[in-house]
């Protein structure tokens, strides 16, 4: 049986259903995300967009290897938030994103869809509504090819999908079927709520490590719509199958032949005989049960040559039935049975991580035979990104408590090397707005991540089985000790500026270092040309320089030091290495932590300046308090501002009064228990004189002690998320839109993602509100931007979506924030 979950975001699937379906009843268990979780924000480092795309789908990844579920996305790139489900179609095309949930549907081919969401204004998020409604209508349309075509899904033909069921975490009085996730598993020694609680705590970008809860524990779902003979009664039902079918015999009318019918009729007995020979101390007695097992699938569906297993034996078209689309995952089980029972294990190991394009890998994987039977080696596949590379050769066997290294995938072929670099396949092309330009096949995306790997057929007692690895470099850490990781393909040298955007302040003069980092996978030295390609208006000393490359293994910064000055707008400058004659202009960036996979994302060696006509206060001196996801700081030095970075944990030892202002980034407070315990020392710091800038938090923002005055954020919280929505200035002579520079509604054009978020919706008649804006059709909000005197000093709550717009060089957002730290507010003591 097969069970599709459906959500909008990384996090949103319910992981306990997830592995009580997988782990707990052995359901082949899915979990399509609209998106990645672009658009939201980073607690454990600086990526935002994409790049943040990156890390969670590693981390849903990560998720699943827990909890034994597969994972698919469809093109929907996560934009922000939305409030309806119609502001979200207006980024995404219902149509287009409709078909990539049909493509995954058609291609599982779930008996039962479940959507965590219901589709309605119940679900807040806008994407979280559209993700319900489009999972209905994926049920109601995956079998109707007259509406959905074959060629609008990749091929996959019509699926029937028997059941529909909704999410109930909001609404439990709506659940018509219960079940209890915290069943203990003996073999695993946890429960599947424990589990789940893992593969929840994966999500660590989001914060969501989460105790393991012992004992029982129930979930739930509402169903919403059935095609099965279950009972009319929803509530009456006691599985999530009822009415379906999920013996071996329900694919009986789908096979030909007498001898296929007959090893489908076998197949019970066999299973039963497989988990009567279990023995956890002695797997081996288990294989003939499960070598009979493989026979027998493979006499169901014999494959023919070159062709798919079960062709349709009725029907026009030449595709997998139902049978063999089963058949084939079930020998997959098997096959993998049958390698842990047998004790085979197969490693590949490289001595280098990183591999230039187009350089011949030499790969010997070795297996080791540590059960008590002799194994066959028959012949091994390798992969490499998109290729596939298939090898037989002379029958090795192997004896228990051997090993044997095979040379069969080190025979000079030319084509066994990286083709392209390795990189995540969705960012291989630009984006077309919200949506990436890629096309959906149906394919779970931990297929994609194993760029290199290594397959080896085997053979025991007859019966053939496959057993495989990642191609990966193995070392030890003295720390951590043994480290894996993937080996992949990069660029014959890979071109890297340290910024995408940068300010500078327009009209003025202009001198900074810009430092170019070159890196070479080769173990052998290289001579390379680097040159800087420069907008007019700025100059270099030397705008091409000849480099040599040591071997793998060290980066080479190039510094260029770049004068002039530039108009107000955007300047384009880039660099460029030449090797043999070839022009590289793009690097990567490693984004690595160590709960999920390493991955490269690449980006043009390009720097956008934004030229800014900006006034800057003289000696304005800045400490800043880092904030999650928060690159804001390098923006502001930039344009001509000292900065510090403090320590929230070190604020009591540190002498504040030679700062100008202090910034405290976003939900910093949330983030950093130093901060909420040393608070105090900047109120006074305040209070003294000093200028003190705070950027949105969440709820914690409402707890005494954190702001000088009291305010309150209401649930859901207000936010504007159109971010061309209109700004209405409450009073323009407000002193901190007068100097030093004059901010007029010109200052919020071209703004991205976000207005502002978590905006008080009361606050104490100490702070004078600046700013009035909100999304269409919504009452207006004046918690934007918030100024208050303190004692001598200055406090400015701001739940504008600086951190977003300052590293993106957004000129009226640089030119308010200057603003911000030079704001004066009326000296009444407090």
């Amino acid at each position: 049986m097969r069970v599709l979950m459906i959500g909008a975001h990384p996090d949103d699937e319910d992981t306990q259903v997830v592995t009580w379906l997988s782990r707990g009843l052995h359901v082949e268990t899915a979990y399509l995300s609209l998106t990645r979780g672009d658009g939201g924000q980073n607690i454990i480092g600086n990526e935002l967009g994409e790049a943040l795309g990156v890390v969670r789908t590693g981390e849903l990844l990560a998720a699943r290897r827990v909890d034994g579920g597969r994972q698919y996305f469809t093109r929907a790139y996560d934009y922000g938030f939305s409030k309806n489900a119609e502001e979200a179609f207006t980024q995404w095309p219902h149509d287009s994103l409709l078909r990539d949930v049909l493509t995954v549907v058609r291609a599982f081919r779930p008996h039962v869809i479940i959507s965590v969401f219901t589709g309605t204004p119940r679900d807040g998020h806008g994407q979280h509504q559209a993700s319900g409604i489009l999972a209905r209508e994926a049920y109601d349309l995956a079998g109707d090819t007259a509406r959905v075509p074959r060629s609008a899904t990749a091929g996959h033909g019509a699926w029937t999908v028997s059941k529909f069921y909704r999410g109930t975490f909001f609404q439990r009085d709506n659940a018509t079927l219960t079940f209890n996730v915290g069943a203990y598993d003996p073999l695993m020694g946890r429960s599947y709520a424990e589990l789940a609680a893992i593969s929840r705590s994966q999500h660590r970008s989001q914060a969501f490590g989460t105790l393991q809860p012992l004992g029982v524990r129930f979930d739930a779902v509402q169903r919403e719509a059935s095609r099965a003979p279950a009972p009319p009664d929803a509530k009456s039902e006691r599985s999530l199958f009822d009415g379906i079918d999920t013996t071996w015999a329900r694919l009986r009318g789908d096979i030909a032949g007498a001898d296929a019918r007959s090893a489908l009729d076998s197949l019970p007995a066999a299973f039963l005989a497989a988990r009567s020979t279990f023995n956890p101390f002695e797997p081996d007695r288990s294989i003939p049960a499960l070598t009979r097992i493989k026979a027998l699938l493979n006499r169901v569906c014999p494959t023919p040559q070159g062709g798919p297993p079960c062709p349709r034996v009725r029907g026009t078209y030449s595709e997998i039935t139902e049978t063999g689309f089963t058949v084939a995952l079930a020998q997959a089980r098997v096959s993998e049975a049958i390698a842990l029972a047998a004790g085979v294990v197969v490693e590949a190991w490289m001595p280098r991580e990183l591999w230039r394009v187009g350089e011949p890998l030499h790969v010997r994987p070795v297996l080791f035979n540590r059960g008590k039977r002799p194994v066959t080696v028959t012949g091994a596949d390798m992969r490499l990104e998109n290729s596939l590379m298939r090898k037989s050769g002379d029958a090795i066997i192997v004896l228990p408590d051997s090993s044997v290294t095979l040379d069969i995938l080190d025979r000079g072929d030319s084509t066994q090397a990286f083709q392209e670099i390795s990189a995540p396949y969705w960012l291989a092309r630009p984006r077309r707005g919200a949506m990436f330009d890629f096309p959906v096949q149906g394919i779970d995306d931990a297929t994609y991540a194993n760029n290199a790997y290594v397959a080896v057929q085997l053979a025991i007692d007859g019966v053939d089985f496959a057993a495989g690895a990642p191609i990966v470099r193995r070392f030890a850490d003295q720390i951590i000790g043994e480290v894996r990781r993937p080996i992949a393909g990069v660029p014959a040298v890979s071109v890297r500026l340290e910024q995408e955007v940068e300010y500078a302040p327009a009209r003025s003069p202009i001198e900074r270092e810009l430092r170019v980092h070159l890196w070479q996978p080769d173990t052998t030295a290289r001579d390379v040309q680097v040159t800087l390609r420069l907008p007019a208006g700025l100059v270099t000393d030397s705008s091409s320089r000849s480099v040599k490359l040591p071997p793998a293994g060290s980066a080479t910064t190039v510094p260029f030091r770049v004068r002039g000055t530039l108009p107000v707008g955007r300047h384009v400058i880039e660099a460029v290495a030449t090797l043999d004659g070839k022009d590289y202009s793009q690097g990567y960036a490693t984004i690595d932590y160590e709960h999920i996979a390493p991955r490269r994302v690449y980006r043009p060696s390009r720097l956008t300046i934004e030229a800014v006509d900006v006034a800057v206060n003289a000696n304005l001196r800045v400490g800043y308090i880092q904030g999650v996801g928060d690159n804001s700081a390098p923006a502001l030095e930039q344009l001509g501002v000292t900065v510090t970075r403090l320590n929230p944990a070190t604020l009591g030892q540190v002498d504040l009064t030679g700062y100008s202002a202090i910034v405290v980034g976003p939900r910093a407070y949330e983030t950093q228990p130093a901060l909420v315990a040393n608070n105090a020392r900047l109120l006074e710091y305040a209070r003294n004189g000093g200028t003190l800038v705070v950027q949105y938090g969440q709820y914690e923002m409402q707890q005494p002690g954190i702001m000088p005055y009291p305010i309150t954020i209401n649930r859901p919280h207000d936010r504007v998320t159109n971010e061309s929505a209109p700004v209405t200035i409450i009073d323009a002579n407000a002193a901190v839109l007068r100097a030093p520079n004059r901010i007029t509604n010109r200052d919020f054009e071209g703004w991205i993602q976000d207005r502002s978020l978590y905006m008080p919706r009361t606050f104490d008649p100490a702070y004078v509100p600046v700013l009035e804006m909100s999304d269409p059709g919504e009452a207006a909000s004046r918690g934007a931007l918030l100024v208050a005197p303190l004692g001598r000093g200055t406090y400015v709550y701001t739940t504008l979506a600086f951190f977003r717009q300052l590293p993106n060089g957004v000129p009226g957002a640089a030119r308010l924030f200057l603003n911000l730290l030079a704001a004066k507010a009326g000296r009444t003591a407090q």
